[in-house]
């Protein structure tokens, strides 16, 4: 079912990250794969390789030197987002969901003029990227780049700024309308941060 196309995809298996289900993503579409990227990303070995790499295909593709923030979503992206932030030795802050919408708490600030990188773990439909991208641009900030471990998205997908990730995987995204009768005769589960109050 699952294309590995690289080291990252073994690294997200051999910690059992890469389940099989159904699964109710945070875009509430339907998928029979779901990758926890906290298991992989709770391991420091795996942590700093991961980030190591991801700064690398960052440094391909905009002046790295002029980031001046990096900027997650809340909750996917946070240990990524904070461990890049330590890389590049920029300060790293994350945004959270208020009444469903991206915003900024706990005294964090974006500054008009701030050139962001935004970091996430895995991009499925976009939606939260896109979210992101416009509350940043709302401070008056840039989105110099966006980069992602895993890029499970189905489409290619418009950011108006640079894209990258570390692996592209073809994993199943359904509506609940079209969801295969194989996936209906399985037991649905949310395991996305999303759904919790």
């Amino acid at each position: 079912m699952l294309k590995e196309n690289n080291e990252i995809l073994k690294i997200y298996k051999k910690e059992k990250a890469l389940l099989e289900g159904h699964f109710i993503l945070s875009s509430g579409k339907r998928s029979s794969v779901y990758l926890q990227s906290a298991i992989v990303l709770s391991i420091p070995e795996h942590l700093k390789k991961i980030s190591l790499a991801l700064v690398e295909n960052i440094k391909k593709i905009i002046e790295i030197d002029k980031i001046s923030l990096v900027v997650s979503p809340a909750m996917g992206g946070v240990v990524i987002g904070s461990k890049i932030g330590e890389v590049l030795n920029k300060k790293a802050i994350f945004l959270e969901r208020v009444n469903g919408s991206f915003t900024l708490r706990r005294g964090f600030q974006i500054f008009k003029n701030d050139k962001v990188l935004l970091v996430e773990d895995v991009l499925t439909t976009g939606k939260s990227s896109i979210e992101s991208i416009d509350c940043i641009k709302s401070f008056g900030a840039e989105v110099m780049c966006l980069a992602s471990i895993i890029d499970r998205s189905n489409n290619n997908l418009e950011f108006n700024c640079p894209y990258t990730s570390l692996a592209k995987i073809n994993a199943p995204i359904f509506s609940e309308t079209d969801i295969p009768l194989t996936l209906k005769k399985i037991t649905a589960v949310k395991p996305g941060s999303r759904f919790l109050k």
